[in-house]
């Protein structure tokens, strides 16, 4: 090839690449499921990958022996194992996929991996990127109105938060599943005639908005309508748990849990209303003593959480299977980062972002129990490494999100949804 031939034809990809800046990321854009919704399930703290789904050989806190924490058990896939307190789960690995090889390199600050589990980018000063939360609110907005697209049943942060797509597409939120939230139930003080006249008063001030202040107040009006609509309308209808019957109450063990059942149990009610995403906190205010921060003694009491998200998780997969919802509801449960096979000196274990497990259930995936293999002490990737991004691609890809698309940020800036996600193919064929 002569020099001229070769720069013209350089020149022509670089051209091609500018005006598809996405062309050569993803190969698997075509690859794209037909689920609707995504339940997101966030375990605050790093739960330890090997006493959960990622098991080894038994170690010992007393003597310093590293390994995992407790017994492993078969599972309804072959070769599949999962920790003894994951008894219902283990029955029901054929519609689950631990991801055992997630990985990224934030190791001893929890709100930054929450950052960047939530985002899939690193934290940045110049731009806030939207939480994943946001992405499928930006997504499906249009499809129904009369509900939120993004509800998170736990408290609001950056992490969770909509970034430069703006408020629009930011979460409606609430801390009590059987209250609601508290921001869209009227005081019983106010009445009909009082909350006219405030209505009247804000349809003033909207009248005297300045040009230059007029997309602002558009998208505020808009989330205040919105409000409106979601408060006097049967949206409140779904945070009446009374309404489900007693064998579905105590699938969920509604009753006797510390709070994880009665919110998954919210989370089914939401994506029967209509709602895209709903992401539930476990443990809110460390009930259950460090949460999964198992640092120091925190170990010790790691079964009761272990156990509580058995019966909640297994208990959504069963519920959503019985209604006909589980192919079309994506189960993510997600946490920061992981833990090493070692212990500290209280027992407890430290932080491992080299590799730790993310699980995804139902949402029509081709699942196979666990995705990835990890070293003797599940600390390093052998084979198939899943990065953040890569993670999020296979989560839009099977909510029917391309995941090469491009969004736009301020001035119009375009950004790519994922920071060059794959998403897993073998989950999606």
């Amino acid at each position: 090839m002569q020099r001229r031939d070769f720069l013209i034809a350089a020149s022509t990809v670089g051209l091609a690449t500018l005006t598809n800046p996405l062309s050569g990321i993803s190969k698997s854009a075509d690859l794209r499921g037909k689920a609707q919704h995504c339940i997101f399930l966030w375990l605050g703290g790093g739960m330890a990958q090997i006493d959960t789904f990622d098991p080894k050989k038994l170690g010992d806190a007393k003597t310093n022996k590293p390994g995992s924490y407790y017994p492993s058990i078969d599972t309804a896939v072959a070769g599949v194992q999962v920790c003894e307190h994951l008894s219902r789960l283990a029955l029901l690995m054929d519609r689950v996929t631990a991801v055992r090889t997630v990985h990224h390199d934030v190791l001893d600050e929890h709100a930054a991996a929450t950052i960047r589990v939530h985002t899939g980018r690193p934290t940045s000063g110049t731009i806030q990127y939207p939480s994943v939360g946001s992405i499928v609110a930006h997504e499906y907005a249009s499809t129904n109105g009369d509900v939120p697209a993004y509800v998170l049943i736990g408290y609001p942060s950056v992490a969770r938060g909509p970034g430069y797509l703006g408020p629009r597409y930011g979460h409606l939120y609430l801390t009590d599943a059987e209250t609601g939230p508290v921001t869209l139930t009227p005081s019983r003080q106010l009445a009909n005639s009082r909350r006219s006249r405030r209505q009247k008063l804000v349809q003033t001030l909207r009248d005297s908005a300045v040009a230059e202040d007029t997309r602002q107040i558009q998208e505020y009006n808009r989330i205040v309508d919105q409000a409106d609509r979601l408060s006097s309308g049967s949206f409140m209808q779904t945070f009446d748990l009374t309404s489900e019957s007693t064998q579905t109450r105590e699938l969920y063990g509604a009753n006797v849990t510390t709070g994880l059942g009665k919110r998954c149990l919210l989370a089914r009610r939401l994506i029967e209303s209509g709602v895209h995403f709903v992401e539930v906190a476990h443990n809110l205010n460390f009930r259950n003593g460090t949460g999964w921060d198992t640092h120091y003694k925190g170990q010790l009491k790691q079964h009761l959480l272990i156990r509580e998200l058995d019966l909640a998780v297994s208990a959504l997969i069963i519920d959503l299977e019985q209604r006909h919802l589980l192919d079309r509801t994506l189960i993510v449960v997600a946490t920061e980062f992981g833990r090493p096979a070692g212990f500290d000196s209280g027992g407890g274990r430290g932080h491992q972002s080299t590799t730790f497990s993310l699980v995804l259930a139902g949402g029509g995936l081709n699942h196979c129990g666990a995705y990835g293999i990890t070293d003797e002490l599940s600390a390093t990737i052998e084979e198939h490494p899943v990065s953040v991004p890569d993670l999020h691609a296979t989560i839009y890809a099977t909510l029917g999100i391309d995941p090469s698309k491009v969004l736009y940020g301020q001035q119009n800036r375009p950004i790519p949804i994922t920071d060059s996600g794959q998403s897993i193919h073998q989950l999606l064929i």
